[in-house]
């Protein structure tokens, strides 16, 4: 049995309470799988005397969170902070800078800084590990970077955000609106009081872009991600959807070809026949498709203090076994600067839902938008009176340009027959 491997924790909010709690209760496990105890000498947060539920006396701790990075008796620096810069990103630069393996959650830092990070840890000879960072307890960055490691993937994508998820099942398991299912989802604890990050798809965005780094061998480019969030779909949507053999969900999709790489983070209609469509509550999914493996699907817990922490403790047990490699599965200075796809080259099929005024002439305007700009259509609904006092008209286009979409929608763009935005949704094709 070798010498202990000596953790500095950052952050001891609900996931840092958790890797406490774990590190305790699987402690002989633990040692016999990584081959050397692990533990626990250093933590620091912002308020020392609030109660964790954890013992925290039998560790030193540290006021000034930097100081971990260099502190004498660690090996490894966990950070559980969060944010893509201040105090998280001076920590793991200067923890990678020193030699000293890192490991965090933080997946806004890594979708922002990834690159840069990478190329610390190899100019230093240490581990940069981020199991945690994206789908909680679900191995998808090991998957992808060991597993998968032979294949040449096609696509990844996948529900990559718990509280979306959570709302959408939600609203269509009850036939409720969002904002009566996001206030459940905030009471319950599935959502932040400011829930921006996630119901407008900048969470899912951040985790795309890195299992997109991962998946095609590139530099993480979150700038890239195309984004949309849940916020604008009705639960009217929601039931003309399964009308036509579909759920709602919010699935980010990266996808490389010849014309670069597309990244987009969207609500899309997913057929009942794909195992995503599935996948409810705040359960996260992802899904690779390689050219020998064919298609993987890694599905669970997304969030919360055992998953999150269960991959923490994964990624140190790796780091105790000597067990890491690249951080973005190949060397740093390997990583492409991948160029931004056009996407209004890919081809596909789209719901499309308007709320307009009930008066002549309004269809033929839509239809005639369409028309112009090459938009075919498979079926057009029209639903009654909604609640802002116009009516609901759903259209599903036959397969084509998502170019001709966006022009047909910009035609329709200050029409005084429109109430409203638009609401488009692709369907997973």
């Amino acid at each position: 049995m070798g010498d202990a491997l000596r953790v500095a924790l950052a952050g001891l909010g609900t996931v840092g309470g958790g890797v406490i709690r774990l590190l305790d209760a699987n402690r002989d496990l633990i040692t016999r799988r990584a081959g050397r105890p692990i533990e626990i000498v250093a933590v620091s947060a912002r308020d020392r005397s609030k109660d964790r539920g954890v013992d925290l006396s039998r560790f030193e701790w540290v006021d000034d969170t930097a100081a971990l990075a260099s502190h004498p008796n660690a090996d490894v620096v966990v950070e559980l902070i969060g944010g893509s810069d201040g105090p998280a990103l001076t920590l793991a630069r200067t923890a990678l800078g020193a030699g000293r393996g890192f490991v965090t959650a933080n997946k806004a830092m890594l979708a922002h800084h990834g690159l840069e990070l990478a190329q610390k840890a190899e100019e230093s000879n240490a581990a940069l590990k981020f199991e945690a960072a994206v789908a909680g307890g679900i191995p998808v960055i090991k998957g992808l970077r060991e597993g998968a490691a032979a294949n040449a993937i096609a696509r990844v994508y996948g529900i990559l955000n718990g509280t979306c998820n959570f709302i959408l099942s939600k609203m269509e398991a009850e036939g409720r609106d969002f904002a009566e299912v996001l206030a459940e989802a905030q009471a319950l604890g599935y959502a932040e009081a400011d829930p921006s990050f996630d119901i407008d798809g900048v969470d899912a965005a951040h985790k795309l872009s890195i299992l997109a780094a991962i998946a095609f061998g590139t530099q993480p480019a979150f700038d890239d991600v195309a984004i949309g969030g849940v916020r604008h779909v009705l639960a009217a949507d929601i039931a003309q959807a399964a009308s036509l053999g579909y759920r709602v969900r919010l699935v980010g999709v990266a996808e490389e070809g010849a014309n670069g790489l597309f990244q987009r983070v969207h609500p899309h209609l997913v057929p009942l026949d794909h195992p995503l469509a599935h996948v409810t509550g705040s359960t996260n999914a992802v899904v690779a498709e390689g050219n020998f493996v064919g298609r993987l699907l890694f599905q669970g817990a997304g969030a919360g203090d055992g998953p999150t922490a269960s991959a923490v403790v994964a990624d140190l047990i790796d780091i105790a076994r000597g067990e890491y490699g690249a951080s973005f599965a190949m060397p740093a200075h390997e990583l492409t600067a991948a160029v931004k796809a056009d996407s209004g080259e890919r081809r596909g099929r789209a719901y499309l839902r308007f709320t307009v005024q009930d008066k002549v002439g309004v269809l033929a305007e839509i239809a005639a938008a369409m028309r112009d700009a090459g938009v075919s259509i498979e079926s057009l609904i029209q639903r009654g009176e909604a609640a802002d006092g116009g009516v609901m008209i759903a259209i599903v286009t036959h397969e084509g340009p998502e170019r001709a979409v966006a022009q047909a929608l910009e035609r329709l763009r200050g029409s005084q027959s429109l109430v409203g935005q638009p609401l488009l949704m692709h369907i997973l094709g």
